[in-house]
């Protein structure tokens, strides 16, 4: 292992025990809503390629014949392709199929955003309780040293600035 991965590596874990014992906590909240972030971006991202027009759309549907998902894996194609699948024949039943065909997509656009808006949310919520938890601590040596020991009052205060500042950052992602 390089020395300079290695230092990082220590910085890390200073960081992260100088935070206290929410830091777990609030890692834990980034890591999973950075995993639902990617997720959304390449979900996202496989709809807006290769997408399929209106008017080879509905040459398909005339044609009732399914897309090819080598050539067409927009939305559109996922919209024609789930269509043509349910459809019955009667043009009253295949308004009620296409529109729950679109349902159905447009579920899967939603999917996890909720979850992200959560956990951004939830993010400061665990900042203010690192702040909290470090300005007891600062008290506690207070109440046993007073005011006099600096040096040991800035552990308290230090834990509870390390806590707010990564919230700020991972909360502002979130909601991004």
């Amino acid at each position: 292992m390089s020395p300079i991965f290695q230092d990082h590596i220590l910085g890390m874990e200073a960081f992260f025990s100088a935070g206290g014992m929410v830091m777990i906590p609030l890692m834990v909240i980034s890591v999973l809503m950075w995993t639902l972030i990617i997720n959304r971006v390449f979900f996202f991202r496989r709809l807006y390629l290769r997408n399929m027009g209106r008017k080879t759309a509905l040459a398909h549907v005339k044609a009732s014949e399914l897309p090819d998902p080598k050539q067409y894996r927009g939305a559109v194609a996922l919209l024609v392709n789930g269509f043509l699948r349910s459809r019955c024949g009667k043009a009253g039943v295949d308004r009620f199929i296409l529109d729950e065909t679109v349902l159905v997509l447009v579920s899967s656009l939603n999917r996890y955003l909720s979850l992200i808006a959560v956990l951004a949310a939830l993010a400061p919520l665990l900042g203010l309780l690192g702040t909290v938890t470090g300005m007891i601590a600062t008290f506690d040596i207070i109440s046993v040293f007073g005011t006099g020991n600096a040096k040991a009052m800035a552990g308290g205060i230090s834990e509870a600035l390390i806590t707010t500042r990564p919230v700020c950052w991972w909360r502002f992602q979130g909601f991004i």
